[in-house]
C-alpha cells in the first residue's frame, strides 16, 4: 500500500508518496500554479487533494469530482509533517460517500 507523507523544510514544502515527488496532476486540474499546500481549505490544499486522489484512485475523473471534499475532510486538517496510508484515504472515502 501506498504511503503519502508531506514536511514543511526549510527549503519549502515537499510531499512525496513512496518516498518520490507526488506529482501535482496540474493536466487534470489546475487549481493554483503556487503548488501544494495543507492546513487550511483553498486553492493550494484543493491541487494537493487531487493529486493525492489521482495517484490513489488512477481514476482522474472520480479524484476530480472527490478532491473538494477531501480536500475539505482530511488535507486542510493535516499537520505540518504528516502521513497518509492508502488504507487512511479509502476510510476518508468511505465516510465522504456517506454524507
Amino acid at each position: 500500500m501506498k504511503i503519502y507523507e508531506g514536511k514543511r523544510t526549510i527549503d519549502g514544502l515537499v510531499v512525496t508518496v513512496d518516498g518520490r515527488p507526488l506529482h501535482e496532476r496540474y493536466e487534470v486540474k489546475s487549481f493554483t500554479r503556487y503548488g501544494f499546500e495543507w492546513t487550511y481549505e483553498g486553492d493550494s490544499p484543493q491541487q494537493l487533494s487531487l493529486a493525492i486522489l489521482a495517484d490513489h484512485l488512477d481514476d482522474d475523473a472520480r479524484a476530480l469530482a472527490l478532491s473538494e471534499a477531501f480536500m475539505k475532510r482530511i488535507v486542510a486538517n493535516l499537520d505540518n509533517d504528516w502521513t497518509l496510508t492508502g488504507e487512511d484515504i479509502d476510510q476518508a472515502l468511505k465516510e465522504i460517500d456517506q454524507t
